[in-house]
């Protein structure tokens, strides 16, 4: 039998058997390719590789053989394909086979492969592995999260809104909202490292406590999101409503690594938006 074959996704064995997967095609196809991939555009106007390709068909055969009864949802499919996905009844995984490729493409050393599981319109199960820092962010919803082996935990007390760190994308921003916060922002510092997810495993990790940004897809913010929910962050979208974890197009984002400080930042930023 597979490896993990028949296994329930839901348990830190599962996890153990994505994490070996997603590390394998990892360093097979995209670690040898860093720095020296050529690109494409997309309709977007978004960058692909072959990176991104070989290790989004493999990791789909893989998953297909493990868990069968699942459908999946990649970035790099069509985007009619993607609309069909949706429609999976027992769940669906949903991957981003590299995030950050621009990041990847200009030998900038922050990119990430992402990959959830969604049942019922929520994410359970969430892993992002970062191959250059080999570092492996994971979640089970309701069992808590880890960074490879250790478990993440949220800030045993947060800090005023001044004295935070904020992961903020401007240019996805509204105007005026990106204008208030480039000229009087309420935090002390901002950085903007162009891979969301791992945007969201800094956050949860404590390297940064604020997060802001104006649309991404759900391949950007499924995993990340819960990996951040498990260790006590509140994330939402700038209208204050839940994440959607059920349609293609893109959601804002607001998140804080607290509830509290996620009051306080959601306060400033209906005041300024």
């Amino acid at each position: 039998m597979t490896i993990g074959q028949g296994l329930d996704p839901c348990t830190y064995a599962a996890l153990e058997v994505l994490e070996e997967l997603v590390r394998t095609v990892a360093h097979r196809e995209i670690m040898p390719r860093f720095g020296a991939s050529g690109s494409r555009l997309k309709a977007d106007g978004s960058l692909v590789t072959a990176a991104d390709t070989a290790v989004q068909a493999w990791l789909a055969e893989e998953l297909r053989i493990r868990w069968p009864q699942f459908g999946m949802m990649g970035e790099e499919m069509p985007e009619t394909e993607q609309h069909a996905s949706l429609r999976s009844a027992r769940g669906l995984w949903c991957l981003d086979p590299l995030d950050g490729t621009t990041n990847f493409v200009n030998g900038l050393p922050f990119f990430a492969v992402s990959l959830a599981l969604l049942q019922d319109g929520e994410p359970v199960l969430g892993l992002i592995y970062d191959p250059v820092r080999e570092e492996c962010f994971k979640a089970l919803r309701g069992q808590g999260a880890w960074l490879n082996t250790r478990r993440l935990n949220g800030p045993e007390r947060s800090p005023a809104l001044r004295r935070c760190v904020a992961l903020v994308d401007l240019k996805r921003l509204k105007p005026r909202l990106a204008g208030q916060l480039g000229v009087d922002p309420p935090y002390r510092s901002q950085r903007s490292f162009g891979s969301c997810a791992l945007d969201w495993c800094w956050l949860a990790a404590g390297r940064a406590q604020l997060y802001v940004h104006g649309g991404q897809k759900l391949w950007d913010y499924a995993a990340g999101s819960l990996i951040l929910r498990e260790t006590g962050g509140v994330a939402m979208t700038l209208e204050g409503a839940p994440l959607p974890y059920g349609q293609l197009a893109p959601s804002s984002a607001l998140a804080a690594c607290s509830g509290d400080l996620y009051e306080a930042w959601r306060a400033w930023i209906t005041h300024n938006a």
